[in-house]
């Protein structure tokens, strides 16, 4: 008698780590602005290998530090913040989040 057995399921992929995220989106928006890895050490006052390391996701960064490097880079923390979410939003297969500034209705753009 041979049994079949269903195929198992791949499991999902693991979302990344939150400062997988936050690093791919600080990079994401040094890229955008034409700037240097150099360039936004020195702006942020942060060193050149612990800024990469954050890029890279390999070190989890104060809320100072980030604020600091977005500043740099002419970014709010929310902004940041944002990106990031969009990007597990992406991850998940939900909709995307509406754009940081956008009213949550029109009742809020009329008041």
């Amino acid at each position: 008698m041979t049994t079949l057995l269903a195929p198992v399921p791949s499991a999902p992929e693991p979302a990344p780590l939150l400062r997988e995220a936050l690093g791919d989106a600080l990079r994401g928006e040094r890229r955008a602005r034409g700037r240097t890895l150099r360039d936004v050490a020195k702006s942020s006052r942060v060193s050149l290998a612990y800024l990469s390391e954050i890029e890279r996701g390999q070190k989890e960064a104060s809320s100072e530090i980030i604020a600091s490097v977005c500043t740099a880079l002419g970014i709010t923390m929310l902004d940041l913040v944002a990106t990031v979410a969009r990007a597990y939003a992406v991850h998940q297969g939900v909709a995307p989040v509406r754009e940081a500034g956008t009213p949550q209705c029109p009742v809020a753009m009329a008041a």
